[in-house]
């Protein structure tokens, strides 16, 4: 059993040594991206169980989370990549100084279970591969805007327009198991879980591209909340919960 993080003993010096109280649980809501969720509930558990705390997490595709924050909705953390975390720091939604980095993801590659297997290996192959292929698709998060960006640099995006399908709300890895799409695109842990699909592996190491999932406490979280959501936060930067991280398809934060 992993340590219990200084923040959360510290959030609990209210308690009695032997027994936890109804006065010392606290429920922290969390608006989370989808990348780490299976780690996240791994691990969930364990927190609960060793703070007494309960955790009540809301999962959301990252254009949708940013919109109902920005209008205004409350939290007492958020978990979401870290070019849009800043801006949410910018905007004095989430609290200076309170961020911890979670997890990083790398872009993985799918195709559906028991099709042909392209060759990935290489940029040059890749290409061939989406050349090749009938529809390709990514989702509109943090993976989804780097492919696109990839796609223009690599001259393919003309060549790829008219079957590319951009996914929200959604696994793309269902899309590829269904058949509507013959490769997907999107974050490893999020890729790789779907049942149905054949993982190709993670693009090519020279395109690769790494997403940073800081979590941070909102702003409109009291002091009692607060601590709680910190607490969490440390909690999934243990080294017991790196191990889970990595089980999943993720990175330790930095």
């Amino acid at each position: 059993m992993s340590t219990l993080p200084r923040a959360a003993l510290g959030a609990l010096l209210a308690c009695s040594a032997f027994f936890l109280t109804s006065a010392c649980a606290t429920e922290i809501k969390v608006m989370a991206s989808v990348a780490p969720q299976h780690a996240y509930e791994e691990l969930q558990p364990l927190f609960e169980k060793q703070t007494g705390h309960k955790v009540k997490t809301v999962w959301l595709p990252t254009v949708e989370m940013m919109q109902r924050l920005e209008e205004g909705e409350a939290a007492d953390a958020v978990l979401i990549a870290s070019t849009n975390m800043e801006k949410l720091t910018k905007l004095g939604i989430t609290v200076a100084g309170s961020r911890v980095d979670v997890v990083k993801s790398g872009i993985g590659v799918a195709i559906r279970k028991g099709a042909p297997r392209p060759d990935i290996s290489t940029t040059a192959k890749l290409k061939e591969a989406l050349l090749a292929a009938k529809s390709v698709s990514y989702s509109t998060g943090p993976s989804g805007v780097y492919m696109v960006s990839l796609f223009e640099k690599m001259g393919l995006t003309e060549a790829l327009k008219p079957k590319l399908k951009v996914i929200q709300g959604t696994p793309v890895g269902v899309l590829v198991a269904r058949g509507d799409v013959e490769i997907g695109f999107q974050q490893v842990p999020e890729i790789v879980p779907v049942p149905g699909i054949e993982y190709l592996g993670p693009l090519p190491a020279e395109i690769q591209y790494v997403t940073l999932f800081p979590m941070m406490v909102h702003a409109k979280a009291d002091a009692e909340h607060a601590a709680a959501a910190k607490a969490w936060m440390e909690f999934l930067h243990t080294p017991a919960a790196a191990v889970v991280m990595r089980k999943h398809g993720l990175e330790p934060g930095p």
